[in-house]
């Protein structure tokens, strides 16, 4: 009796140390499996932020008259809503530092209009492309056009230090072995285009995009020849196993380009100034210095008691009459506004070839105007809303962002706005409307004009010129329609 007893016990013993040693084993289990890094998307949306590392530049990130703005600003923006977490940007203009940040973990992206390369492909993971451009050689009207690689010998060029560019010029270099050049570690893109239209260096190679938005401000500028083919621009993550957050990137950047919204940021920060008239940027620059001093206090008056940016009031008078007081159009608009007999009437504007007075009638019209348009559309939209209804009339205006919601876009939208205003001229569309046929096309050209004078004029005057030099001057404006 007494050895069952024990045996029993010695049973129930060692089932308690086997539990007791199952139990231990699936705390440990559990306990290595909870100590497992989170993937760094995970990382990402439980610290509530994403960084990105970036350039300041046109074509990637700089502050606008309406906050932060560029197209790289815009794409990131919106995968940081996609994921849930605040934006944190981070500037560097040294391509070396931003490949750094991101190697070292500083940022987790770089979103710095980076091309895609073989040597960059060596230290970093790249998202599917979001853009394709061309590398391309820029000289001085003035000069020679080169049509090859071998007008470039015993040149003065200059190029971003450990660019891309570079990797093409060494590239170059195996088959025209006396080519030489500098890389710069101060300067961008924008700064040698400039550097070329003062004569101050031969050639420089930047981005066909770069390039577009550049041309705007240096109407010397030309293009000699594409040094590439087509590459692709595309965010940088840091090489690894872990693919996570370049994996949602890549879903993100897939969505928006089936759905066309992609192709809608490009063309909202480009399409604007491939349509520019470059002779017509050496006219506006000659007359910013020669007719705009006359005027530009009255604009800078009459703007501040109309709550108005005087710079756009002054691009709006340039793109009307080229700021001529005496300018009398073929249907009877006069003046430094062009304003019609009506209109000057309603506004209480008698002398229209009087130049404070035809400011002031603008003035007060274009006030009209955005008031007229709804708060909840946001800036830059409101603004360029505004000005297409100045041109048009607000009731086209109006009818055109109808249409819009008919065809599905955004009425709040001057992208999508700006699509429809044209189908006024077509009577399958105006029929529909309640003020019928307009000349649609002419707005989106008025609009698309003026911000690029507000661009070069905001460029120009915010430049060491000793005319403009002074504290006021307000901030660089660039943003996109």
């Amino acid at each position: 009796m007494f050895s069952i007893r024990h045996e029993r016990l010695w049973m129930w013993q060692r089932q308690i140390v086997t539990g007791f040693v199952g139990l231990v084993v699936v705390i440990a289990l559990l306990l290595f499996f909870n100590s497992k890094p989170d993937t760094l998307l995970k990382q990402v949306i439980h610290s509530g932020e994403l960084r990105v590392v970036t350039r300041n530049a046109a074509t990637t990130y700089f502050q606008g008259r309406y906050g932060p703005t560029g197209l790289e600003y815009d794409l990131m923006s919106r995968f940081a809503d996609h994921l849930g977490v605040k934006l944190k940007i981070s500037v560097q203009d040294n391509l070396n530092e931003i490949i750094d940040r991101v190697e070292s973990g500083s940022a987790q992206i770089a979103a710095a209009g980076l091309t895609i390369t073989e040597q960059r492909r060596q230290e970093l993971d790249f998202s599917v492309p979001y853009q394709t451009i061309t590398e391309q050689l820029v000289y001085n009207a003035s000069h020679h056009r080169p049509t090859g690689p071998a007008d470039l010998i015993g040149s003065d060029i200059e190029v971003m230090a450990n660019s891309s560019h570079v990797e093409q010029l060494k590239r170059l270099k195996d088959n025209f072995t006396e080519l030489e050049w500098h890389e710069n570690n101060e300067e961008g893109s924008a700064e040698l285009l400039g550097k070329v239209a003062n004569g101050e260096i031969d050639f420089t190679i930047a981005d066909s995009n770069e390039v577009t938005l550049n041309r705007r401000y240096h109407p010397e500028l030309r293009i000699g020849f594409d040094i590439s083919g087509p590459q692709q621009l595309a965010w940088a993550f840091p090489k690894g196993e872990d693919s996570s957050l370049r994996d949602e990137a890549n879903n993100f950047l897939n969505t928006l380009e089936v759905n066309g919204e992609l192709d809608q940021i490009i063309k909202r920060h480009y399409a604007f100034a491939r349509s520019y008239d470059y002779i017509g940027t050496a006219r506006f620059l000659r007359q910013i210095e020669q007719r705009l001093p006359r005027y530009r206090e009255t604009f800078e008056y009459t703007a501040m008691h109309n709550q108005l940016d005087w710079r756009l009031l002054a691009a709006v008078a340039y793109q009307e009459s080229h700021w001529n007081p005496y300018a009398v159009s073929p249907t009877g608009v006069r003046g430094i506004m062009m304003l019609t007999r009506s209109t000057a009437r309603d506004l209480g504007i008698e002398r229209r070839t009087n130049a404070d007075e035809s400011i002031e009638g603008g003035a007060r019209y274009l006030k009209q105007m955005l008031s007229r348009i709804p708060d909840y559309i946001p800036e830059p939209d409101r603004t360029w809303m505004a000005l297409a209804a100045y041109n048009v009339g607000f009731g086209h205006l109006e009818d055109a962002r109808m249409i819009t919601e008919l065809r599905g876009g955004d009425p709040h939208k001057w992208i999508d706005v700006k699509e429809s205003l044209p189908l006024l001229r077509l009577r399958k569309w105006y029929k529909k409307t309640r003020y019928g046929y307009a000349r649609g096309n002419e707005p989106v050209r008025y609009v698309e004009t003026i911000h690029s004078y507000l661009d070069i004029m905001n460029w120009y005057l915010d430049q060491d010129a000793p005319k403009y030099a002074e504290d006021s001057i307000l901030a660089y404006s660039s943003s996109a329609l």
